[in-house]
């Protein structure tokens, strides 16, 4: 039986190496393959792994969002997040899953230990930076999306609905509560203000390009607890590429954490290191979510 990882580009991907010494170490004759699907050709990759002799597989960049309207279900975590990293089969149906939100939040616990929920900033707003800041809010930090493309971050912050007690700004300034309701509130996307619902803050606020100082990102930038890279920059080969530019500050106190991890020390870590901050690259949030998404594929004897 086949699994396989769909994305593009797909040369800096550890995946088919510890699936298959997962799939080997338990008896398995499954073997995971990486999948090269460009843009225009995701539905006919989707066809491959509709077939009877595969039993899903993983979703990387840049098609975590894309995939979405080709499968036939979605977990409530991926319906959550809005973006799907994991496919497995049951019933007849070729399901999207999301496990890239809690194999995040179980190394960031393995590498920092147990963080109180407070300030968060994320660098990035695609599929990665969806989970992420899923994984966050639901857990009560006050997350903060930079991005180079606002529209994005907008998007993000608009439709990621985590729980009752959360909120989601829109693109025209409204607030979209958990339930179906919708309040005023305020919201400017230059200033970075963040947006109230009934009187409380929300937990997002958005940041346009070009990445701006700490000191504009949240009200008190010593207060800020975690920096995560979800861009795929400084990966490589681009290995002197960095997120952050050199000129800017990293507050102090922060924990860096980058989803990066090839190479396994990042520009961006080295940044930080430097500035006397913990830092960790993404390789244990990887093997996290793969160990989820091997539950996916044999609940139920794989299919």
């Amino acid at each position: 039986m086949h699994l396989y990882l769909l994305g593009y580009p797909l040369g800096h991907s550890l995946s088919p190496a510890i699936h298959n010494a997962a799939f080997r170490e338990a008896g398995l004759d499954w073997r995971y393959e990486l999948l090269p699907v460009p843009p225009e050709a995701l539905p006919q990759a989707v066809e491959r792994v509709r077939a009877a002799d595969c039993l899903g597989g993983n979703v990387t960049i840049p098609h975590k969002e894309a995939i979405i309207p080709l499968l036939d279900a979605l977990t409530p975590a991926a319906q959550a997040i809005g973006a799907v990293n994991t496919l497995f089969k049951r019933d007849g149906l070729l399901w999207g899953d999301n496990t890239d939100a809690e194999g995040f939040w179980l190394d960031v616990e393995r590498v920092f230990g147990d963080l109180p929920a407070g300030e968060a900033l994320l660098l990035g707003a695609g599929g990665a930076a969806r989970a992420v800041a899923y994984a966050l809010a639901r857990r009560g930090w006050r997350v903060t999306v930079a991005a180079r493309r606002l529209e994005q971050a907008e998007a993000l912050c608009r439709s990621l609905v985590v729980s009752r007690q959360s909120s989601v700004i829109s693109r025209q300034g409204s607030v979209v509560s958990g339930q179906p309701s919708v309040v005023s509130g305020q919201w400017s996307a230059n200033s970075g203000q963040r947006s109230t619902v009934n009187g409380h803050p929300s937990p997002f606020a958005l940041h346009p390009s070009p990445f701006p100082n700490p000191q504009s990102l949240v009200p008190n930038p010593q207060s800020l607890i975690l920096i995560v890279n979800c861009t795929p920059v400084g990966m490589h080969p681009h290995t002197e590429a960095s997120p952050w530019p050199a000129e800017i500050p990293f507050p102090a106190g922060a924990r860096v954490y980058d989803l990066v991890y090839n190479p396994a020390e990042t520009r961006l870590m080295q940044q930080a290191r430097a500035a006397g901050l913990p830092a960790a690259n993404g390789l244990g949030m990887l093997r996290a979510q793969a160990a989820l998404a091997f539950r996916r594929w044999t609940a139920d004897g794989g299919g």
